[in-house]
C-alpha cells in the first residue's frame, strides 16, 4: 500500500488549506490523520472509523477542521480552517486509523503546512 498526500502549503493565520491523501494498492475504510510540529512527536488529528461512523478529532482542532473521505477512491481529506499558527507542522495520512489509539501500518510520505501570524 502507497499512501500520497497533497495539499500543505504556506498561509496567514485564519486561512484554510484542503489536504488529500490517495491510496494505491489495499483498500482502506478506516484513515486517519496526524502531524508533528518542529521538535514534538508525531500526534493524532483525525480519523474516520468506518463507512457511516462519525470522525473522532484531536480536542485542539475541533470544530475547525472536517474528516472526509471517498472510499470509492481510497482517498481521505481533511478540510482545516481558521489555521493557528500552532497547526504548523508535517501532515502525515495513516492507514488504518480509527482514532488516537490507532498506530497505523501505512504512512504517507507527509505535506508541509505553515501559518504564519
Amino acid at each position: 500500500v502507497q499512501l500520497q498526500a497533497s495539499g500543505g502549503g504556506s498561509v496567514q493565520a485564519g486561512a484554510s488549506l484542503r489536504l488529500s491523501c490517495s491510496a494505491s494498492g489495499r483498500a482502506y475504510v478506516a484513515k486517519g490523520w496526524y502531524r508533528q510540529a518542529p521538535g514534538k512527536e508525531r500526534e493524532f488529528v483525525a480519523a474516520m472509523s468506518g463507512i457511516g461512523r462519525y470522525p473522532s478529532y484531536a480536542d485542539s482542532v475541533k470544530g475547525r477542521f472536517t474528516l472526509s473521505t471517498d472510499n470509492a477512491k481510497n482517498t481521505v481529506y481533511l478540510e482545516m480552517n481558521s489555521l493557528k499558527p500552532e497547526d504548523t507542522g508535517v501532515y502525515y495520512c495513516g492507514f488504518p486509523s480509527i482514532g488516537p489509539q490507532s498506530t497505523p501500518k501505512y504512512w504517507g510520505q507527509g505535506t508541509l503546512v505553515t501559518v504564519s501570524s
